[in-house]
Formats: C-alpha cells, structure tokens, sequence
C-alpha cells in the first residue's frame, strides 16, 4: 500500500518542506552519479552516523554526522520513498507548527531517531544514512493532528493498481506495525548485518507524536504573547 496524495489542504506556501526535497535530490544527484562505488562508501562512512564510532568517540565527535546523515540516501527508491511521504505530509506539518519550528521539529526527530537506532546496534560499524527518521516524525505528527484526513493510496494486485481513499489514522498506524514487526525480527535474527534502519523509523515517529504538541503550544503562547503587545503597543 504506497500512498499517493492526502485531501488536506493548506493556509501557507510549504516553503522548508519543498526546500528539503530539492536539498536531497541535489545532493543525491550530485555524489550517487559522480563517484564510484568504492568512493561512494567512503562518502557515506564520513557523512553517515557509524553507531560503533559514536559510542567510541561520543556524541561530541559525531556531531557533524548527526547532521549531514539526514541528508544522504542510498539508491534512487530510498530517495523516493522519503521525497514522497515528506511531500504528501509534511506541508500539513509545516503548516500547523510554522516555519522555524517545523525546521526544528524536524532535525530534533532525524537526531533521536538515529540515536535510537544507534542504541539498538552499538557494535554496528554500518553508517546510517537518510531522511526516514525525520520523515517519521512528520508521520507521527500527521496521525495526532489528522486521523481523519483522507489519504489516496494505490495496491498492486497481481498486474493491477488499485486506487482507495483511507483514513490517515489507517495508513500511518499500518505503517507504523510494520516497522516493529520489522525491527523486532531484524533485530532477533539479522543484528550483525546492516539493512534498513527500522529502529530509526520507530524512534523518529515516536518522537513526532511526544513533541508536536509542545511546539504547537509554544506557537499559541508566542502569538498570544505577540498579540498583547501589539494591542498594548497600539494603544
């Protein structure tokens, strides 16, 4: 089940979402077709968090790649698969917290969705490339704010697409089960080889839901602080 669009529209032009879409696709353009495998994985070493070089070095040593890690995919489908679930959920997100929030909210989910990850495989010596623990936060904050708002997805049975509209609460808790199924077995059976960082997915998307809410609440406190003093200004 591969969502396609949601019906929930916007007051304000998604101007950071778009902006780290195009941010992603000019970096995976720019490095995954001018270098070569072996430089490549030289690449991802450097800017990719090595969860056995963090709790080596400490948080204090890896904090470039706590960062630049976000921004980095592996193949064009990883890259995709992320542009599209930010493009389809995070306008809304960016709507509702504002713009500088939203920036904020969004590393602060990439940061502990890493760390999670980081935490479930220590000894791992695999970097941790990619936007999902970002894009996961935005996923939990979509299914608080909006369970209601209706979500186009496409199934592909045997050769056909079929086309559903499906509550957001349906498609992202389904998407969420997964992702612990997946990290509960990837864990149990396959914790010494590296593959897709499931923990990250569940770090990010928790962090989401435990954390829009605050940055809404700060927003309201600001806007009506701001309003008192206008009106206070005013008069």
């Amino acid at each position: 089940m591969i969502p396609i669009k949601d019906e929930n529209p916007t007051r304000t032009f998604p101007l950071f979402t778009i902006s780290i879409i195009l941010v992603n696709i000019f970096i995976f353009f720019k490095y995954n077709f001018s270098m070569g495998s072996p430089e490549l994985e030289r690449l991802f070493y450097d800017v990719g968090l090595v969860p056995k070089k963090l709790f080596h070095l400490g948080l204090h040593k890896n904090l470039k790649q706590l960062f630049t890690h976000i921004f980095f995919h592996g193949d064009i489908v990883h890259l995709g698969g992320n542009m599209l679930f930010l493009w389809i959920f995070g306008n809304n997100i960016e709507d509702v917290l504002g713009k500088l929030r939203f920036l904020i909210f969004y590393f602060v989910c990439g940061f502990i969705a890493a760390l999670l990850q980081a935490f479930m495989s220590p000894t791992s010596t695999f970097p941790m490339i990619g936007a999902s623990g970002a894009i996961a936060g935005i996923l939990g904050a979509y299914l608080l704010l909006f369970p209601r708002a209706r979500v186009l997805v496409v199934i592909p049975i045997f050769i056909f697409l079929h086309f559903f509209w499906v509550p957001a609460v349906f498609v992202l808790s389904l998407w969420f089960i997964i992702q612990i199924l997946s990290g509960y077995f990837s864990h149990t059976f396959l914790s010494s080889i590296g593959g897709v960082a499931w923990f990250a997915h569940i770090g990010g998307f928790l962090s989401g839901i435990f954390l829009v809410y605050p940055l809404l609440w700060s927003r309201d406190i600001f806007s009506r602080k701001n309003k008192h003093q206008n009106h206070f200004n005013f008069f």
